[in-house]
């Protein structure tokens, strides 16, 4: 099959539907890691700040074990792996309920969170410390200074890499492909098989993850913005 015919796939609705498809479990497997992530990751951030001695050197173990892991790995680990040992209720219940996206949105929010927490922390690090005297000069308590004046300036701080590493979560998100997740990369693998329309199903791909990836660091831009008073005030 030669020449380029990018209408061969758009104009086949099975294709489309496949595309479809694949983009809203793409979506499912991102927004519900991500959601797994920040939680886990502000808890991980509690436990680091608090005056637990123990507290530091278990999330310092986490975070290392979760940056130096392949993510590909972690997954692989989680599906292959974990997924084996679960008792035959549990493996029968998930089988049933998508477990190849379940076990991605696992694999991928623990990974993340690592990221996610020492994002938080050096946020909160930029903070200068003469901000804790000064709130404490106009009467604020420790937890009321955390909470209304250093907080939203660590959280301020901590946007752009929490940003840069959203947008990483959702192109790692094609990573659940190697767990059967049926997501946008398996969709594409599954039209170029039947369809041998390998660079324009590849392009197709391609220009999607780039659209997504683009809306996501301009809603970030935004949030960016509308948190710093000083850069909302010049616009």
């Amino acid at each position: 099959m030669s020449g380029f015919d990018l209408s061969s796939i758009l104009r086949n609705p099975d294709y489309v539907a496949m595309l479809l498809q694949g983009v809203e479990m793409t979506f499912v497997i991102y927004v519900g890691s991500w959601l797994l992530a920040m939680t886990l990751a502000i808890l991980l951030f509690a436990l680091r700040v608090s005056p637990l001695r123990i507290g530091d050197p278990i999330v310092k173990a986490y975070v290392s074990y979760h940056r130096n892991v392949p993510t590909l790995v972690q997954l692989m680990f989680w599906y292959f792996g974990i997924y084996t040992l679960m008792p035959q209720g549990i493996t029968d219940w998930l089988a049933d309920h998508n477990a190849e996206a379940v076990f991605a949105i696992v694999g991928l929010g623990l990974c993340q969170a690592a990221y996610f927490s020492e994002d938080l922390r050096s946020g909160l690090r930029s903070v200068s410390t003469g901000q804790m005297e000064a709130a404490k000069a106009l009467g604020h308590g420790y937890i009321s200074a955390m909470r209304f004046v250093i907080m939203p300036q660590g959280i301020r701080n901590a946007l752009p890499p929490l940003i840069n590493h959203s947008v990483s979560l959702f192109k790692n998100s094609s990573l659940a492909i190697v767990v059967g997740a049926s997501e946008l990369t398996h969709a594409v693998k599954e039209i170029d098989n039947v369809s041998f329309r390998t660079f324009e199903i590849y392009l197709i791909g391609t220009v999607i993850y780039l659209f997504f990836s683009l809306i996501i660091m301009a809603f970030g831009a935004y949030i960016s913005l509308r948190s710093d008073p000083m850069r909302r005030a010049r616009t």
